[in-house]
């Protein structure tokens, strides 16, 4: 798991039980998958097609330090499956996995389009490439 991004848990950021509010987690969660499909895919025009199941295994609170993990499951011809785990940066516990985010290349039609990508790349190789 690459872990790219991380966040602090705010006040703005609370549920009434005072713990990170789910529905904002998911906001990081999809923001950092389209992130990420952007850049592996070189595309602008990609969306969330569908996200798995989550599980909140543990919670985080105001101060917390929580970093975003994704990885590739998977390249499809016009999508990109990506699996995703939040921690909290210093005590490395899991707040949250989803096995499953897939992301969808579209093309100026809004259609999926293929997308011609098949393996991981960083931009510092393509920056050799060129």
């Amino acid at each position: 798991m690459r872990y790219h991004t991380r966040k602090i848990v705010k006040p703005g950021d609370l549920n009434p039980n005072e713990t990170l509010f789910g529905g904002r987690l998911l906001e990081w969660i999809d923001e950092e998958a389209a992130l990420y499909a952007v850049i592996q895919l070189e595309s602008k025009r990609v969306v969330t097609k569908f996200m798995s199941e989550i599980n909140f295994v543990s919670s985080a609170v105001q101060g917390d330090i929580v970093e975003i993990g994704m990885d590739v499951a998977k390249f499809g011809n016009s999508s990109l499956k990506l699996k995703c785990e939040v921690r909290n940066k210093l005590t490395r516990k899991t707040i949250i996995k989803v096995e499953n985010i897939t992301m969808v290349n579209l093309g100026e039609d809004g259609r999926p389009t293929p997308h011609g990508k098949t393996k991981i790349e960083f931009v510092k190789d393509r920056l050799a490439q060129n």
